[in-house]
């Protein structure tokens, strides 16, 4: 397990499944509405695949290098792609994941389609929306987002299957709740205009620091890193 032991692990997943349980109870979901996604950037194959063993269903890396380097030894797994997919490695990750979190332009969109046309396969993805409007992230602008959607939907072999956001670095979770309420607004609005080519089934928001938040507001999928495995150092 490296320098996260078995024990350190089992303690750190319970907590956050407490946690998970806590949020559906508040607003009267249940457990299985919300997919927790292991997200793995750094973690090695052995505590990934002890992950799994443990109850993990979804992994998410961030790099496409290191996707790669560990694809292969991995257990069974479903494999998102949650980073910052730049257009010419996008052919490296369709086909070999079920999502990805991360298309943030409609050059992405359009690379995406002509690769998961190629292998003669349909890649489900995320749009990214840059929901605090920060000039350091990309994304689309929340203005944006249902035009893009409604451009992405014409390409072939894509389909979008919700939303994926990252609010801006708050000291307190509670001050991203305003963010997260935005973002299920508009999944809501985006989902009741029935685009053709698309559904709003998955909404991508909350981290370790805040998924609890991020349910209370409805998400439906969050990303767990840090609280799962620890910090680490990113290289």
């Amino acid at each position: 397990m490296g320098k996260l032991s078995a024990k350190e692990f089992d303690a750190n997943f319970s907590v956050i499944e407490e946690k998970i349980e806590a949020a559906v109870k508040k607003i009267g979901k249940k457990r299985s509405d919300i997919t927790l996604l292991a997200a793995t950037k750094t973690v090695d194959v052995d505590t990934i695949n002890y992950a799994i063993s443990s109850g993990i269903t979804t992994i998410g890396e961030n790099k496409v290098q290191e996707f790669l380097s560990k694809y292969d030894s991995i257990s069974p797994v479903t494999h998102h792609f949650i980073g910052h997919l730049q257009t010419n490695k996008a052919k490296d990750v369709v086909g070999k994941v079920s999502l990805i979190h991360s298309v943030h332009s409609l050059k992405l969109a359009r690379e995406i389609s002509k690769q998961a046309f190629k292998q003669g396969i349909t890649q489900e993805v995320l749009l990214e929306v840059n929901i605090g409007e920060e000039e350091s992230k990309s994304g689309f602008l929340y203005g944006e987002v249902i035009d893009a959607i409604k451009e992405i939907s014409q390409l072939p072999n894509i389909f979008v299957k919700g939303l994926m956001a990252i609010p801006p670095i708050c000291d307190k979770a509670e001050e991203n709740r305003k963010y997260f309420k935005k973002m299920y607004n508009l999944f809501v609005d985006i989902r009741e205009q029935k685009i053709d080519n698309s559904s709003m089934e998955i909404l991508s928001m909350g981290m370790s620091d805040d998924f609890d938040v991020a349910i209370e507001e409805g998400a439906n999928l969050i990303r767990v890193g840090t609280a799962l495995f620890g910090k680490r150092i990113y290289i």
